[in-house]
């Protein structure tokens, strides 16, 4: 007997929009009325560009969504961007990009009557009834997790939530925080009244590892261990930087001190004891998985004090509306930093001297008396993540804003051997800045195009500004001997008197570093896939089955109640609170075969039904797929609508109802699919689990 579907034929509503090609460079808005102009010139294109294939070849465009984000300014990748017109016009850019993305994903919210219905088996209204009380009796469980606000900031915080749970509150003034030190020529300095002179002005006080004071001194002009940051006081002191551990997940927050002229100077604002500071940001990172996310604070905003803790950027849970408008108000929503660009190693942290850590910039080595008194300890533990390791950034307003830069971002192989059998190097800034900082070697490429060269420059020029910020003593001519702070062989332990990597053996590497290479520098992407439902974890659904109910009082519209039930835990990453799954089911309808043998694979919903290949919405999220209707995000049963899920280490219970007809075959295809919060929308299962019901009412 021939198989029939539910059947009808779609007419869709076209979207306005501009003609396809809307890219940049564009016109540099100039002012907010331009902002949204332009970006709203942008999401009439993208909608009707329809996103995913439609980015084909613009290496900038957003997938998600069709938006394409602006060029970063040229020049060397910093912690906070120069503050000049180019920027400027960068930051109003990125406003219409991120304005675009917003107003796309508005229009695709699904709601009732997008489509038009004509039916090819019966009464126009079958489908459309269908639709209907499906979403009646699942509705509440039918939602895409992080949906709740097209909010720049709010959503972010949202898919971060969805992929590591709940998010501590941002706490520099916490028990565990620690202050990052300074120090110079060997010893550890602070800024305190003078007791030694008339009125007891601020000065720097040196103490040496004994607690002794050697001197005071009215400023600062250089350090052991200048930030490599960027475009942040190289020499700054007092900041504070706290780590919180939930599990395999780990949240990092750095209260950064910093001034617009990177120099430090006998000002109140310098005090340890004074919570004001001008830079926020903050890390989450699965040990197990190598998700990452990073919350970076408002650059128009000048200051911010730690004596007041920093609500995440999506609130607490979706109904923390007051923490959530907290938020918008302190996270950029422009994403104008690259944080991926220095955090790149496949860890939470990129470790230098700088964060005074007792493993690294210690002549006498973790064990020394320096490290003893000055460092911090083992604050940050040290973890082994080679180049082979999973390692994906959360986040689709951060990846769709830097896409480009997490395609084209490698892992490098040391060709010579020296330095990556311990450590990931890559071709973003590990590689370009902090490796030839480590050893104390200028970044060099063999046959630079022009645009290299120009980068090298830069770069070389950024080196130099930190390195004469440092002292003498720090340098292997001086007494510390502290500088370079990486040796062949021997890695951070300074203690030795190993040779320093020679300038033949650096070249090839830093060839390799710049992307430049060939073989010989085993490059490997950086980033690697969102995985699939099971991939990684072996989570599969459990317990399948169909029951045939009669329908519940006062129904019409049905003769019974298909219920399908499943059990499943999303176990990826081992986090209790983890919601970034959800199930999709296709069905069809064919008549009962009067042999009653089970149906071929054929007769079944595929797997582009399944994934909604060309989904439209009839009622919210149920719609047409192909020739099948698609239910689409079904969350646990008891997972309402934009709740917190409950923690859970054992199987969740799932259950879709469905309104069936007598004498009827339904044949269904349930689809396990990871939301991915990146630029890959969605990961599916690889084929789904197939189960039909015959409803026979006689």
């Amino acid at each position: 007997m021939a198989l029939r579907s539910i059947g009808f034929i779609l007419v869709p509503i076209a979207a306005a929009g501009l003609s396809i090609g809307f890219t940049w460079p564009l016109p540099k808005p100039t002012s907010t009325a331009e902002i949204y102009r332009i970006g709203s010139q942008m999401a009439g294109e993208a909608a009707r560009a329809g996103g995913g294939s439609a980015c084909d070849g613009i290496d900038r465009c957003d997938r998600l969504t069709g938006c394409t984000a602006p060029s970063p300014p040229a020049g060397p990748i910093a912690e906070v961007l120069p503050q000049n017109e180019k920027h400027r016009d960068y930051i109003r850019s990125l406003q219409a990009f991120q304005l675009c993305r917003q107003l796309v994903q508005l229009a695709a919210k699904p709601g009732k009557a997008t489509i038009r219905l004509t039916s090819t088996n019966g009464p126009g209204g079958v489908a459309s009834a269908f639709a209907t009380i499906a979403r009646r009796w699942n509705g509440d469980f039918l939602w895409e997790p992080a949906s709740a606000s097209n909010n720049v900031v709010t959503r972010f915080g949202d898919e971060a939530r969805a992929v590591f749970g709940p998010i501590p509150d941002g706490d520099c003034a916490a028990d565990t925080a620690k202050t990052i030190p300074l120090e110079v020529e060997g010893n550890i300095v602070d800024l305190k009244p003078n007791p030694g002179k008339a009125g007891h002005p601020l000065e720097f006080e040196h103490r040496n590892v004994d607690g002794e004071i050697v001197k005071w001194t009215s400023s600062i002009a250089q350090c052991d261990k200048p930030s490599l940051a960027g475009n942040v006081s190289y020499c700054g002191m007092n900041s504070r930087l706290n780590r919180v551990v939930k599990g395999n997940v780990e949240w990092l927050t750095f209260c950064r001190k910093s001034t617009s002229h990177l120099g430090i100077e006998p000002d109140p604002y310098w005090q340890k004891s004074n919570p004001k500071f001008a830079r926020v940001g903050t890390i989450g990172f699965n040990r197990k998985t190598g998700e990452i996310v990073f919350f970076d604070g408002r650059k128009d905003r000048a200051e911010f004090d730690w004596s007041q803790r920093f609500v995440p950027p999506g609130g607490r849970s979706y109904s923390d509306h007051d923490g959530r408008a907290r938020a918008e108000a302190l996270y950029d929503p422009t994403f104008q930093v690259q944080c991926s660009a220095c955090h790149d190693n496949k860890n939470a942290y990129v470790v230098a001297p700088h964060i005074g850590l007792a493993r690294v910039g210690y002549r006498a080595g973790a064990h020394g008396q320096q490290a003893a008194a000055f460092s911090l300890g083992d604050h940050l533990p040290a973890t082994s993540r080679n180049e082979q390791r999973p390692f994906r950034v959360i986040g689709s307003g951060y990846t769709g804003t830097y896409g480009a830069e997490l395609r084209q971002a490698r892992t490098v192989r040391d060709p010579t051997g020296n330095c990556t059998e311990c450590h990931t190097l890559t071709t973003q800034v590990t590689g370009q800045r902090f490796a030839p900082d480590a050893v104390a070697q200028e970044p060099f490429v063999a046959d630079p195009t022009w645009a290299q060269l120009l980068q090298v420059r830069a770069e070389r020029m950024k080196l130099s500004e930190i390195n004469s910020h440092r002292t003498a003593w720090a340098l292997r001519s001086g007494p510390g001997k502290i500088h370079p702070w990486m040796l062949p062989y021997h890695g951070n332990d300074l203690s030795s008197a190993a040779p320093e990597i020679g300038s033949a053996d650096w070249q090839k590497l830093s060839n390799c570093l710049w992307g430049a290479g060939a073989a010989e520098c085993g490059y490997r992407p950086l980033y690697t896939a969102c995985p699939a439902p099971g991939s990684g974890d072996g989570s599969e659904p459990a317990n399948i089955s169909a029951a045939v109910l009669p329908l519940p009082a006062g129904e019409i519209g049905a003769d019974r109640l298909l219920r399908v039930s499943w059990s499943y835990l999303n176990s990826y990453g081992d986090v209790p609170q983890r919601d970034d799954v959800r199930f999709n089911m296709a069905v069809k309808t064919a008549d009962i075969p009067q042999s009653g043998r089970a149906p071929p694979v054929s007769d079944y919903p595929d797997l582009d039904e399944a994934k909604g290949k060309n989904f439209t919405a009839i009622d919210g999220e149920i719609g047409a797929s192909g020739t099948a209707l698609l239910i689409r995000n079904a969350s646990y049963f008891g997972h309402a609508k934009f709740t917190e899920p409950t923690p859970s280490t054992g199987l969740r219970k799932f259950r879709i109802d469905l309104p069936a007809q007598c004498g009827r075959r339904y044949l269904v295809r349930l689809l396990p699919k990871r939301i991915c919060f990146d630029q890959s929308d969605a990961a599916y299962g690889e084929k789904g689990q197939l189960l039909y019901a015959d409803i026979r009412c006689d």
